[in-house]
């Protein structure tokens, strides 16, 4: 459980990704690995949000309350249980056999969800959505880990995720568009047929990396007792699991319920959203990236991000003059802080167990979104509520018990160094005494 650096770990890295880098040029890299696992997140974008858009015809055609919806909406998040799983078979079998496989589950999921009848039916459908579609992001970090080198992969990553929050945009006023003329049931067949195209398109383009370097054991016990991941994670499960709540579903009610805007507006809200979710992840990518040339650790901008996400919740629950759509926006691409905290592990692991240490910290974030959308549910249905609407100090406590949850965050993870900060500041006075 040691928490001090391993330079042997770093010399294997280092041999791995010089072994890499040889193996194709990066247009190649880009178009037959970057390109097919970003278009998977993309799909797992678009299925984790899209419920925000169509929740009020979800109520109206099967009369959910605000307990069922985020029921409904939660249970994507239960592939927090094969996360881990995933990541092991990723490290094992290989990138393109376990995603194109997961992909398939995906879309039968969707299929499955847009002929529903039955509430339960839903809730297995997306499940299944999830289970095929939340590895998305810890298979395509591995992906990029494993072929690109360690100095790109904030950048990189900051790309990844931009394209895949793409999905989050064509959640909102392009798949509002689609509703008119094919309504909900039609969208998700049309998007289980780009899933089952995805999954195939990563089968055949994406090499086998086989042939890549493998001087690392794996070892999950490795990954799990290691201090600084637990230092790392609620941080990050805060960060992120947060902001994929509130975009994902509660976002919408909010805006209707607390801030009466129209249904127009609330579209429009969400556009920005989503757009600042694709703006901000590259945003973050590249500015650590160039932080880090000046000696600015991904670490302590993680700190930053995070203080700014927890101002910007503050200011929603007070009734803050600041303009709706800038602390909304604020609140959307503080979800690509994933760019940060999955760029921090190559820094813990050598890349032969990135895909568990992936999977292990993804499991804290879907787990984190599974537990807040619940709970978020559930305090808001204290409150009685009148055909799915809810009054505003509903909204405001539940997400003030975010809040403190994400402040508690914060001090954990920053404590090691205000103890060392401390102890260092002790020392210098007891030698100037």
């Amino acid at each position: 459980m040691s928490e001090r650096h391993n330079p042997n770990i770093e010399q294997m890295d280092s041999i791995s990704h010089t072994g890499e880098a040889s193996l194709a040029q990066p247009a190649s890299i880009f178009f037959s690995v970057f390109v097919p696992f970003a278009a998977s997140y993309y799909l797992s974008y678009f299925f984790r949000t899209i419920n925000a858009l169509i929740s009020s015809e979800l109520v109206a055609e099967f009369d959910l309350g605000a307990r069922s919806l985020g029921l409904l909406t939660s249970v994507f998040f239960l592939s927090a249980f094969f996360q881990v799983p995933v990541g092991v078979l990723v490290d094992r079998v290989g990138l393109r056999r376990v995603q194109s496989a997961l992909l398939l589950i995906a879309a039968i999921g969707a299929a499955m969800f847009s002929f529903g009848t039955a509430v339960w039916i839903l809730i297995l459908a997306r499940a299944l959505v999830g289970l095929g579609a939340g590895a998305a992001v810890i298979v395509g970090f591995k992906a990029i880990a494993t072929w690109y080198p360690r100095e790109k992969l904030v950048l990189m990553n900051g790309c990844f995720v931009m394209i895949g929050s793409l999905g989050a945009v064509m959640a909102t006023a392009p798949a509002e568009m689609l509703l008119v003329s094919m309504g909900w049931r039609g969208l998700f067949q049309a998007f289980a047929l780009a899933t089952v195209v995805c999954a195939a398109a990563i089968f055949i383009l994406v090499p086998n990396e086989d042939r890549l370097s493998t001087t690392t054991q794996l070892n999950l016990r490795t990954v799990l007792t290691d201090r600084r991941l637990w230092r790392l994670a609620p941080l990050s499960t805060m960060c992120i699991s947060s902001a994929w709540v509130l975009q994902g579903l509660w976002a919408a009610p909010w805006m209707e319920d607390v801030e009466n805007l129209s249904r127009p507006a609330i579209v429009s809200h969400l556009f920005v959203m989503a757009i600042a979710l694709s703006i901000g992840s590259l945003a973050l990518g590249a500015g650590a990236h160039l932080l880090r040339k000046r000696g600015v650790r991904a670490q302590d901008f993680m700190l930053m991000v995070a203080g700014l996400f927890v101002i910007a919740e503050l200011a929603l629950i007070l009734g803050s003059p600041a303009s709706s759509y800038l602390l909304w926006a604020i609140v959307a691409s503080l979800g690509g802080a994933s760019v940060l905290t999955y760029a921090i592990l190559p820094s813990f692991f050598s890349t032969n167990m990135i895909g568990q240490a992936n999977a292990v910290l993804s499991t804290c974030h879907i787990a984190g979104a599974f537990f807040l959308q619940c709970v978020t549910g559930f305090v808001v249905n204290l409150w009685t509520g009148h055909g799915g609407h809810y009054p505003p100090v509903a909204y405001r406590a539940a997400f003030a018990l975010i809040v403190i949850l994400q402040i508690a965050a914060i001090i954990w993870f920053a404590y090691p160094a205000i103890r060392a900060r401390r102890s260092a500041i002790a020392k210098m006075k007891a030698v100037e005494v």
